[in-house]
């Protein structure tokens, strides 16, 4: 009770925990900014619980605070490699970097090309076999969380013109 899971990369609070299901209190604000509203009994979503200090990092800082919604426009499939193909908000697409790093549905991924508010994200079998985003079909409205880092360096050199 009360710990903060990542849903889809929307961090949650626990409100209720029984044998077969673990609940949440989920409000209008976080209905309206993520894809959690889409979901239905059964649909399958990437679950993940908060780092502890002192744990292995894998990826990068994800905090579970969704930034938007990128729709998948395309899905590009071959051997070794799927290329999705993604339309951020415009005004998410500052904090889109080449070979930066991004979060969809709460998978910590590296951004392969960036144009405009339009990127790229190149996924291999084992991401597609441990997470949802294998099941997903273009029109889907991935959670989007840009990389902290990078939102911090923005917001600084916006707050703190050269001159």
């Amino acid at each position: 009770m009360g710990e903060s899971i990542a849903v889809n990369g929307c961090c949650l609070t626990v409100a209720e925990i029984s044998p077969e299901k673990i609940s949440f209190d989920v409000i209008k604000e976080t209905l309206d900014r993520t894809n959690l509203g889409l979901l239905t009994p059964g649909s399958h979503v990437n679950i993940e619980r908060s780092l502890k200090i002192g744990d292995r990092l894998d990826g990068h800082f994800v905090q579970g605070h969704v930034d938007g919604r990128a729709i998948l426009t395309s899905i590009k499939s071959g051997e070794e490699e799927w290329r999705f193909t993604l339309e951020a908000p415009f005004g998410l697409a500052q904090y889109l970097v080449p070979k930066g790093s991004i979060t969809l549905d709460g998978v910590s991924l590296t951004i392969a090309a960036v144009s405009g508010n339009v990127f790229e994200v190149a996924l291999i079998p084992t991401t597609l076999k441990l997470t949802t985003l294998g099941q997903l079909s273009a029109g889907w409205p991935f959670n989007l969380e840009a990389d902290i880092l990078t939102k911090t360096v923005v917001s600084w050199l916006q707050t703190h013109p050269r001159g």
